[in-house]
């Protein structure tokens, strides 16, 4: 599939959308890793397009005392795979992860 050339003005807005959701999943990261929001609360929110195409491996490795180590230890315990984003977890993965960490 050819991706279809884009005006200046196209390719402006796309980078600026760009940025804006670099900057909103930066500022969620940082409020999971502050402790002002819990990972409850982000995967509640799972239908905010930011949310959802984080890695799920990215968001446990925010929280406080949650290493790269701990992540894949558990993701692998519940049965999550390392490239699943918030939008492809399941339920039970889902309520997996809160008993665990929330």
């Amino acid at each position: 599939m050819e991706v279809p050339p884009l005006t200046p003005e196209q390719r402006l807005a796309a980078l600026d959308k760009a940025a804006e959701t670099r900057r909103r999943r930066a500022e969620l990261l940082q409020q999971l890793k502050s402790g002002q929001l819990h990972l409850s609360e982000v995967l509640a929110q799972r239908d905010d397009p930011v949310i959802a195409r984080t890695r799920a491996s990215v968001l446990l490795r925010a929280l406080p005392g949650i290493g790269e180590a701990k992540a894949a230890r558990a993701m692998a315990d519940i049965g999550i795979a390392p490239s699943r984003r918030v939008r492809g977890l399941g339920v039970h993965q889902t309520a997996a992860l809160i008993a665990l960490f929330g």
